[in-house]
């Protein structure tokens, strides 16, 4: 919404008469701001969020400070107190920064500020390069540049296309040349996800939600050719390396008892076994859409997991991660606004008039398992169970939003 008010801004600067058009897309966000516009026009912007103790963002900007003037043991307070020094104490061993009587010395007479990447991706960037001109097109964040930029991929730029022609992680380089193939491309991908730890957790009866840290690995498999009409040509097998996040997640969990078929807990979502997955995975999708109205980020900033029976859980758990090292904030802001997100996520599945789900409600254009499976009514009856068994239990998310927010769910 920020961004929406900053480009509308603009046509009436001149003090004229501006007619500003919303074109909504066809994705989950859209789809519930066209259903409710009061949620652009009488709301405030998302809350930006930040986690300043993330040493993968506090690293880089010690640096900057410290190539400024020499940071001294007295403004460690300013920048995270003890959390400072431990990073400090880990730029001094890769000899970034040197430690003396007076404070921390920058090392080098390059300055830092170039190479800090001010998204706080964590690592170089991936440089897009077109091969037979050696012309710098773009680049992409290492975590995400096995999925978008790896061999045979179409990469677009400025309304041109091109195809990836090599990839290489070292270096940092994937070079391109144009093309203007008859299909696009969508990565196949494995992932899972390990809780590492758990800094919060509220239960409601059989529904559990959780905020801490976790390892997601992942491994680009494949990629699908597809024509502008959504016909799959074939899909190509790739050999990547598998790749690791350590980020922040919110997650819940949900019994058996509340979410299959014949379970004796009442307000349950009674789905066959065989249906389980597709409901986890369609709300999975969805939640990931509908998370930037409550944060500054976009559905590419963030991931998400989901199985029927998570080994570290012990029940069938959705999660919706960071995409960055260590975590940015995203999933912090979605477990204290968690009420009023999943209710928006409910509330723009039902709009959307499609009888199966599509990309304006459940499907996801980052999916690695190709949105399948999906389904779009049992992903409604999962987020009626975990907003019903909120509302049983207590109100303890949404800051007491719950009464309205599954008022809002029964009545849809």
């Amino acid at each position: 919404l920020a961004s929406f008010w900053q480009q509308a801004g603009r046509a009436g600067r001149a003090g004229d008469e501006a007619l500003v058009v919303f074109v909504a897309r066809d994705d989950p966000l859209d789809t519930y701001l066209v259903h409710h516009p009061s949620a652009i026009l009488d709301r405030p912007v998302e809350t930006t969020v930040l986690d300043p103790a993330n040493p993968y963002v506090l690293a880089p900007q010690l640096a900057c400070a410290a190539a400024e003037l020499p940071l001294t043991s007295g403004e460690l307070e300013a920048f995270g107190g003890e959390t400072a020094r431990a990073v400090l104490e880990s730029l001094v061993a890769e000899k970034v920064l040197r430690r003396r009587a007076s404070g921390w010395y920058w090392t080098s007479r390059d300055r830092p500020q170039y190479e800090v990447d001010i998204r706080g991706s964590g690592g170089e960037q991936v440089a897009v390069v077109e091969a037979d001109t050696s012309r710098l097109l773009g680049t992409v964040d290492p975590g995400s540049a096995c999925a978008t930029v790896h061999p045979g991929a179409v990469y677009l730029h400025q309304g041109s296309s091109y195809v990836v022609d090599e990839l290489d992680l070292e270096s940092g380089i994937a070079l391109v040349h144009a093309e203007d193939p008859e299909w696009t491309t969508s990565a196949r991908e494995v992932a899972d996800i390990t809780v590492l730890s758990t800094q919060e957790r509220v239960d409601y009866g059989g529904v559990s939600v959780c905020l801490g840290d976790v390892a997601v690995s992942s491994q680009v498999v494949g990629y699908l050719r597809r024509r502008p009409s959504g016909e799959i040509i074939d899909h190509v097998p790739l050999d990547l390396p598998e790749q690791t996040l350590e980020t922040r997640a919110v997650w819940y969990t949900i019994s058996a008892d509340l979410l299959e078929e014949g379970g004796r807990a009442p307000g349950g979502a009674g789905l066959e076994p065989a249906r389980i997955p597709g409901a986890l995975h369609a709300a999975e999708h969805a939640a990931i859409g509908l998370l930037p109205l409550f944060a500054t980020c976009d559905r590419w900033d963030i991931g998400g997991v989901s199985t029927a029976l998570h080994t570290d859980t012990g029940e069938a758990t959705v999660f919706v991660h960071d995409g960055h090292p260590g975590g940015a904030g995203f999933a912090d802001r979605g477990f204290s606004a968690l009420v009023p997100w999943l209710v928006t996520t409910r509330e723009a599945i039902v709009s959307c008039e499609c009888p199966a789900g599509c990309p304006s409600c459940v499907q996801s254009p980052k999916c690695g398992n190709g949105n399948d499976p999906l389904d779009k009514a049992g992903a409604v009856a999962v987020l009626d169970t975990v907003l019903g068994a909120v509302r049983r239990h207590g109100t303890r998310h949404g800051h007491g939003g719950v009464q309205a927010a599954t008022g809002a769910a029964a009545t849809s």
